[in-house]
């Protein structure tokens, strides 16, 4: 018998979703290995199903989600986070830092309407979590990997490299250093294949906290190249907001505008 595999989507906007999808031969591949009794995004409803691996894109951002999420866990085995807004919250907690009623009550005529919850969290704040994948969105490789590793009994290697390694090995050049732009991979785990830097761009940490990352030192370094505090906090408070130590040195820097 294969093992069985769910796929759940809660607040997020569907991207690590469409790493299954967009798998390709891979996905044939997969489908040879598991059987997939719940993924809505392919057509496959069987929500409250008994798996062995359930993955979970997007954060719990609402009461609803706060009491699905107990039945994902209770009904698998393993549960697998997808993404950033699973893993850290997502863009969607930069509300976590507001007032959430006063946004929505400036957007909805009627605001009475809207079911959420003053906060945007990460899915481990609600139930044990097995693995986590980072990336906004993650890319079919990581998808694939964890499934084959889990299946064998093993958890995947966690790629928290940081991202100017990967600058390295494909020889790009240093937008940081060259070009003055305040580049987040001295700060952020590997992943993406560094896709930004590749094009001269500079990284937005998509892919969340590297290992031992020293947020102090680049904060100073993007103000030392022209940066106002609000900007440095920018950086910072963006995609992976929820996520130390990305979190409270956006804060600090927010603070210093003060």
């Amino acid at each position: 018998m294969k093992p069985r595999v769910a796929v759940h989507k809660f607040s997020s906007c569907d991207g690590c979703q469409l790493a299954f999808l967009n798998l390709g031969e891979g996905l044939l591949a997969l489908a040879s290995m598991v059987e997939m009794v719940h993924f809505a995004e392919a057509g496959l409803l069987n929500e409250d199903a008994p798996v062995d691996i359930a993955f979970v894109e997007g954060s719990i951002s609402t009461p609803h989600e706060a009491e699905r999420i107990l039945r994902v866990r209770e009904h698998s085995r393993l549960v697998v986070t997808l993404g950033a807004c699973a893993t850290a919250g997502g863009i969607q907690a930069l509300r976590n830092m507001a007032d959430a009623d006063r946004w929505v009550a400036g957007v909805y005529a009627r605001p009475e309407v809207i079911d959420i919850l003053a906060t945007s969290t990460p899915v481990r704040d609600h139930i044990r979590v097995d693995l986590e994948l980072w990336g906004c969105p993650v890319n079919s490789r990581q998808v694939i990997e964890a499934v084959r590793s889990l299946l064998f009994g093993a958890l995947p290697r966690d790629h928290h490299d940081k991202l100017c390694l990967e600058c390295k090995r494909r020889n790009q050049v240093c937008v940081l250093v060259a070009k003055g732009e305040p580049c987040m991979g001295p700060v952020t785990r590997t992943g993406c294949g560094a896709l930004c830097p590749g094009v001269g761009r500079d990284c937005f940490g998509c892919y969340g906290p590297a290992e031992n990352p020293n947020t102090g030192a680049l904060g100073r370094r993007f103000a030392g190249l022209g940066f106002v505090p609000e900007e440095v906090a920018q950086r910072f408070l963006f995609i992976n907001s929820g996520a130390e130590p990305f979190h409270s040195e956006g804060l600090r820097w927010q603070g210093a505008e003060q």
